[in-house]
């Protein structure tokens, strides 16, 4: 068992959202820096940046999670991670049937950049990324468990998006095993307050520039052998739901 230093909540600039900077070699860069171990992308209601993020995080020893900050019918945001980039991209062929196309507003919103692995946009996304989708919270799970993943609520201790402004309270149903704090410090207060101690938890930036990407901090031990980066992508979605 090793310890695994962590980020699994990063928008590139193909959210509208994220810097122009934030490209795949520029996040992976920056996470080297800072000392983490595994970093997942998670791009609004998109995986179209995990391929070349998966291509470059091989050179900097970085083991990459393809993953989409999804937003449900309910305007609530869902962290959704896979054991495979392969499954990341069958997910996001499924959700972009259940997007609402609206075209993106470049001036105001900004640029919806589609990167090679040498940062050359290959691309630009059409239609605004970050508009609630027609997938239920309810119905997260049970699609997300489909395609081999994990799904959780995102930053809950905050108010725009979050479960709790939303919804007043962690519900029952759907199931969640998981939640995801902005602020790790408030950890206590909110498992306290809403009955999580059978809950895990995760502290990810929700980084949408790079100065966003916080030094190593929060850390999953995991069992590795024998060491394969597949095998601890494997491990750490079982983490996630409960399952070691």
């Amino acid at each position: 068992m090793n310890k695994y230093y962590y980020d699994l909540h990063i928008h590139s600039c193909l959210s509208p959202c994220g810097d122009d900077d934030n490209t795949p070699n520029n996040i992976l860069g920056m996470a080297s820096l800072c000392g983490l171990n595994i970093v997942a992308l998670t791009d609004h209601n998109t995986c179209k940046n995990c391929p070349a993020f998966f291509k470059i995080a091989k050179k900097h020893g970085i083991i990459a999670v393809a993953g989409m900050e999804l937003t449900t019918s309910e305007d609530i945001h869902a962290v959704c991670l896979f054991d495979s980039l392969e499954a990341a991209l069958e997910f996001d062929r499924e959700v972009d049937k259940k997007r609402i196309k609206i075209k993106n507003n470049i001036e105001v919103f900004g640029h919806q950049q589609i990167m090679d692995e040498d940062d050359n946009v290959i691309g630009e996304e059409e239609h605004f990324l970050p508009l609630a989708t027609n997938i239920s919270l309810e119905d997260v799970p049970s699609m997300v468990k489909a395609f081999n993943g994990v799904s959780y609520p995102a930053h809950i201790d905050r108010q725009a998006n979050g479960l709790m402004s939303i919804l007043g309270t962690f519900p029952e149903t759907p199931y969640f095993s998981c939640f995801e704090l902005h602020d790790g410090k408030k950890s206590e207060e909110y498992i306290k307050k809403y009955g999580l101690e059978n809950k895990r938890f995760v502290i990810s930036s929700d980084a949408h520039y790079l100065t966003d990407i916080r030094d190593k901090q929060a850390f999953i031990n995991l069992e590795d052998e024998p060491y394969s980066s597949s095998l601890v992508r494997k491990r750490l979605i079982e983490w996630l739901k409960g399952e070691q």
